[in-house]
């Protein structure tokens, strides 16, 4: 269908014709089973020798089946078939997996593969399996080190992902640039921001940082990591997305091309002028050419011709100098033009979020600026919210421009239990249906933060053409998740039967994406509850039904005691307990709040109903710290370690990780929206908020409430707090979960609606648990 997508095809093929072409997917057999590193042969049918006439999209295909001697061949036309064919195979016929978090569980393989009685078989259903958005580079990898990657492109390329951005090590490619216009380091240092907030950066958002000069040594030890990142995606068959030049410039870019055509970007969130506003250099500028030659051809020769795909956003949430028509289809002229320049095969991949913006962006400017772009095969869109708010429907399939239907579930990095199944089943595949020009499926989360099974299944969906049974699908995900028992417990797949008919099947899209916890948000008596959008604070769902995917999960682990071993368990067991107590922090809020009227005001009440409140935080932090993956230590501990024992570079970097998560801002200009439920973070930084909240309200009558005063004693500790410096700390050993939930059973007994005791470990000999008008029987073994 697109020229594009059968190129890379055909480039992966040619360059893959040696006797070493699987040897990628050979080393991630090793690297995760290695037990089982001569149990598999790969072999890669039907390359094409020539480019292929272009008239419709080359899909993946593979065959999986048992050679006579035990062997599992597993044949493919690329190599992102035969890493899916491998996964499909692990997780179909062995029963097991790697997850996020969780890690490998591949391991746990029985010691003699089960043979395949009938061969499996796949097709994929689009050209591209997408990957990341630009902020996840930030608010989830901002800090991760070679080991973290290394695991999600394993992820990745197992689940058949071949289209990913590459954003890493940017700033060096910037850096040389600048500097051979004649910029110096001083007039450099002004435009990069820090290193928990480069994305924005990217986008054109932000300049510049309040915390400090962007360490010459980030800079290089990212460009390194890049480079093995680049390496390992192009071993797996992944292509990778590379940076271009996007127009954004230091503002002493005039000093050194004083005729140059520049506008001032918009003003984003709130930052001050030191901050924002983002200089632009107009792509029909000639320089504009000029330093996309650079860009590119710097990139080539570090990296290699390794891919023609660039991507590039000029408007993510910032207005373009003019709306006339004319100018904005000057605009994406000129700058295809650069990157035909710089590359003759390049593929220009943007984002489509600027295209939500309905205060500037119509039919009209939509169209004039897509239509800049001649040739529709030069242009990849990413339809980036297309599971709530589709622009593919408003703009005629992009005018024709190839897409592809992606998901953005998570802003943020939010915690909450959330997913829209029957969305991206059947609305991804009618999509399919309706476009000629949908190319691709894919992801573009802000940060993964758990809900891992939303992400399974529209990646599967790509290998679909009909809509996936979801019934069928959780049934059989749940049966791998908890892969090393003999058995999986009824009770596990009764608990996500409830939550894929509740918490994963919301339609309502007044809250479109993952909800956050007002236990996150600054406290205040009103403004809280049931905020809608991106950041939603609704609950769509019945809470009882998450108490009682608890209490069957619970229960699973009273009958088959090997559970509590199984780290996919443990993870789960934390999450839901989580969501069970955030959401139960609502009502003790609104109970708090109730006392706080001038009909109603008592002090004793608020000190009661307040002292509650804090209690159900502290419980939250304790369940939390049970594990590593909700620790705050967790993420500064990823941050120092960029520091290498040097003390300057890691307070640097503790501030970046601590201001990302809380005032994001100087000033808090986005306070809590990359906030996290995190022990540590609640412990520390919400529980002290809730106290000074809970202490105003008791000294302070209804009738003399001053917000802005309420305010600053808030931003005078959430400030304080920026600038704590922990450091780099040991791995503390965590408490066992077993013990820490029978504590939350026995001081929150209403919460959970009933008593559940492991005879293991304590005495009672109450085993049933009463929810919703019936009781599950537990018994006494």
């Amino acid at each position: 269908m697109y020229s594009f997508t059968k190129l890379f095809v055909w480039c992966l093929f040619a360059g893959s014709a040696s006797a070493d072409y699987a040897q990628g997917i050979y080393d991630l057999v090793r690297r995760r089973i290695p037990q089982h590193a001569d149990s598999f042969q790969f072999s890669l049918l039907d390359t094409v020798q020539n480019p292929p006439d272009y008239t419709d999209q080359v899909k993946d295909q593979y065959v999986v089946s048992t050679l006579q001697n035990g062997t599992i061949l597993i044949e493919g036309n690329s190599l992102s078939a035969l890493s899916y064919g491998l996964h499909r195979y692990l997780a179909d016929v062995a029963h097991v997996d790697l997850w996020w978090f969780i890690g490998n569980r591949l391991d746990v393989a029985p010691k003699e593969l089960p043979a395949i009685q009938q061969q499996i078989t796949g097709s994929s259903v689009v050209q591209w399996r997408y990957h990341f958005n630009t902020v996840t580079f930030d608010y989830m990898a901002a800090f991760w080190s070679w080991s973290d990657w290394e695991f999600q492109l394993d992820w990745m390329a197992l689940r058949g992902i071949n289209l990913s951005l590459a954003w890493v090590g940017y700033e060096k490619i910037l850096l040389e640039v600048f500097r051979e216009l004649g910029l110096t380091d001083a007039e450099i240092s002004t435009f990069l921001t820090g290193s928990a907030f480069q994305a924005w950066n990217r986008l054109g958002n932000i300049q510049n940082f309040w915390g400090g000069t962007l360490p010459d040594v980030w800079i290089e030890s990212q460009f390194k990591l890049q480079k093995r990142i680049l390496a390992r995606m192009i071993e797996l068959g992944i292509t990778p997305i590379l940076p271009s030049f996007t127009g954004f410039v230091p503002r002493a870019i005039t000093r050194v091309l004083p005729n140059a055509s520049v506008v001032a970007g918009s003003q984003w969130n709130g930052f001050s002028s030191d901050y924002t506003y983002d200089t632009f250099l107009e792509p029909f500028d000639d320089n504009f050419a000029r330093l996309q030659k650079s860009t590119i051809a710097k990139q080539q020769a570090y990296y290699g011709n390794i891919s023609h795909i660039y991507a590039l956003d000029q408007y993510n949430e910032n207005h373009p100098f003019s709306s006339d028509p004319d100018y904005l289809r000057n605009v994406s002229r000129t700058t295809s033009q650069s990157l035909k320049a710089a590359d003759p095969d390049a593929v220009w991949l943007m984002q489509s979020w600027l295209f939500l913006d309905t205060s500037f962006w119509n039919n009209e400017t939509i169209q004039a600026y897509l239509s800049g772009v001649e040739n529709n095969s030069d242009m990849l869109i990413l339809d980036l919210f297309a599971e709530s708010q589709p622009v593919w429907q408003l703009t005629d399939s992009y005018y024709g421009k190839p897409w592809i239907w992606c998901q953005v579930h998570d802003y943020g990095g939010n915690m909450g239990l959330y997913g829209q199944i029957m969305n991206i089943t059947e609305n991804a595949t009618l999509a399919l249906a309706s476009s000629r020009s949908l190319v691709g499926f894919g992801h573009t989360m802000e940060s993964q933060e758990g809900n891992e099974i939303v992400y399974d299944l529209l990646l599967d969906q790509a290998w679909s053409e009909t809509p996936i049974n979801t019934s069928q699908y959780f049934e059989d995900w749940v049966t791998v998740r908890y892969a090393g028992t003999q058995h999986v417990p009824q009770q596990l797949f009764d608990a996500w039967e409830i939550l894929r008919c509740s918490v994963y099947n919301n339609t309502n899209l007044s809250s479109s994406s993952v909800p956050k916890s007002i236990l996150e948000l600054e406290p205040s008596i009103s403004g809280l509850l049931n905020r809608q959008g991106h950041h939603p604070t609704t609950i769509n769902y019945d809470p009882g039904l998450v108490v009682q995917a608890w209490a069957l999960t619970y229960e699973a682990a009273l009958l088959d005691k090997c559970l509590w071993d199984n780290p996919a368990f443990n993870y789960d067991m934390i999450f839901l307990t989580r969501q069970v107590l955030a959401n139960a922090f609502v009502p003790q809020y609104e109970l708090l709040i109730s006392f706080y009227n001038n009909e109603n005001y008592s002090v004793p009440a608020i000190m009661s109903a307040g002292q509650q409140l804090i209690g159900l935080l502290l419980s939250l932090d304790s369940v939390l710290d049970t594990s590593e993956c909700f620790q705050l230590a967790q993420w500064i501990n990823q941050a120092v370690s960029w520091a290498h024992g040097n003390t300057t570079l890691a307070a640097y970097y503790e501030y970046n990780a601590r201001n990302q998560i809380t005032l994001w801002g100087p000033n808090g200009e986005i306070s809590d929206y990359a906030s996290k439920q995190w022990a540590g973070l609640i412990s520390s930084y919400y529980v002290p908020r809730w106290q000074i909240f809970v202490d105003y309200l008791q000294s302070t009558r209804p009738d003399a409430y001053d917000k802005a005063a309420l305010h600053q004693r808030m931003f005078t500790f959430e400030s304080n707090w920026q600038q704590t410096l922990e450091g780099q700390r040991n791995k503390t050993a965590v408490a066992d979960l077993r013990h820490v939930l029978l504590d939350v059973q026995r001081q929150w007994p209403e919460i959970l609606r009933g008593f559940i005791s492991d005879p293991e470990t304590d005495t009672s000999t109450h085993y049933s648990l009463h929810h919703g008008g019936f009781q599950i029987p537990i018994g006494s073994t």
